[in-house]
């Protein structure tokens, strides 16, 4: 047998230990080859293939950040108006299914490519962990990890300088991210897109802080906070190509209107592409590796149209339609957990 992968949409630490994970699968359990697309669906269509073997450098990739195939964006109606070409392209590499590895919008893709015909398993992949069909996506934890080290540091600092930091993080329209490194990183507001927030009532909360002698504050943003209708004015940016918001950074919005109202001094900080960049956790490269090796299992038992997930402990398959079906919110319950800690 001869797989395809490839990765789309923003990268993220595990793409690596995917790719790893399925190579190694299918050339050390059934003897299959494996050829890999460049720069996601548009490496598809346009047939930027290279062979893929288990070798050393395979080997290394466990370790490294990013994806080595490269990742990007194709506009849906591109995506669309290609599936000869597509088609054409795994006929002309004899492939004979495709592993594709990507977020929602990828999985979308992966489920229309399925509906056309084409042989497809899909792996989940997102930094936000909003993919609704499994437990965690590989990349959340690392994306965590590195907002809660990042929040430890500007304790000390915060407090020496008795300043209120805004720590604005991932999640455009999840709040995945924040909820976890806040509450890890013991945070005293934490501010995510599914409740909306009163700048009054974070107010409120920095100002109690101050007069009970503790002279700083750390709130987490995440970069789709939006606030209670009628509170405040935090337009919004424009929309992109493929429908999505610019964000005008609601943690330097925040900052702005805490600093006008109480007179302390705040400073953000953006976190940014950092949460995506460097080296997977532990916890990321043992799922990435598990979903490379049940992706590449599927693929051979002839499961397609499904998207492999973490169920508990055990790495299940469920149905394209169910994979892309939702978006995987923060509940109600795990944010009013969370405001408990709030001081």
């Amino acid at each position: 047998m001869r797989l395809a992968t490839l990765t789309s949409g923003g990268d993220c630490p595990g793409l690596n230990a995917v790719i790893r994970g399925i190579v190694r699968t299918a050339n050390n359990e059934y003897g299959s080859t494996v050829v890999g697309y460049r720069d996601g669906w548009v490496g598809l269509m346009e047939d930027r293939r290279v062979d893929l073997y288990d070798d050393a450098y395979m080997d290394s990739l466990l370790l490294r950040g990013g994806t080595v195939l490269g990742t990007g964006r194709l506009h849906p109606d591109k995506f669309k108006a290609g599936i000869d070409t597509i088609k054409a392209n795994l006929a002309d590499a004899e492939v004979d299914a495709l592993i594709a590895i990507g977020g929602e919008g990828t999985l979308k893709g992966v489920k229309w490519l399925s509906d056309n015909g084409i042989p497809v398993v899909g792996v989940p992949k997102t930094i936000d962990n909003d993919v609704a069909a499994t437990d965690y996506t590989f990349g959340f934890d690392t994306a965590v990890s590195v907002a809660t080290d990042a929040i430890d540091r500007l304790h000390t600092t915060a407090e020496s300088h008795n300043r209120i930091l805004i720590v604005e993080v991932m999640g455009r329209h999840v709040g995945w991210i924040a909820l976890h490194a806040g509450m890890a990183g013991g945070a005293h507001y934490t501010v995510i897109p599914e409740e909306p927030f009163d700048i009054a009532d974070i107010c409120k909360a920095m100002e109690r802080r101050f007069q009970m002698g503790e002279k700083y504050g750390i709130i987490v943003v995440a970069e789709g906070a939006v606030p209670k209708e009628g509170t405040m004015d935090a337009g919004l940016g424009e929309k992109d190509e493929f429908g999505h918001t610019t964000f005008n950074g609601m943690g330097q919005i925040i900052g702005d209107e805490v600093k006008k109202r109480l007179g302390y001094d705040v400073r953000t900080t953006v976190l940014g592409h950092t949460q995506r960049g460097g080296t997977p956790t532990a916890y990321d490269r043992v799922l990435a590796t598990r979903y490379g090796v049940h992706a590449a299992r599927a693929a051979h038992s002839g499961n397609f149209g499904s998207c492999v997930a973490l169920h508990g402990e055990d790495i299940e398959l469920v149905a394209l339609e169910d994979a892309v079906a939702e978006l995987k919110t923060v509940p109600e319950h795990r944010y009013v957990t969370a405001k408990a800690m709030f001081t």
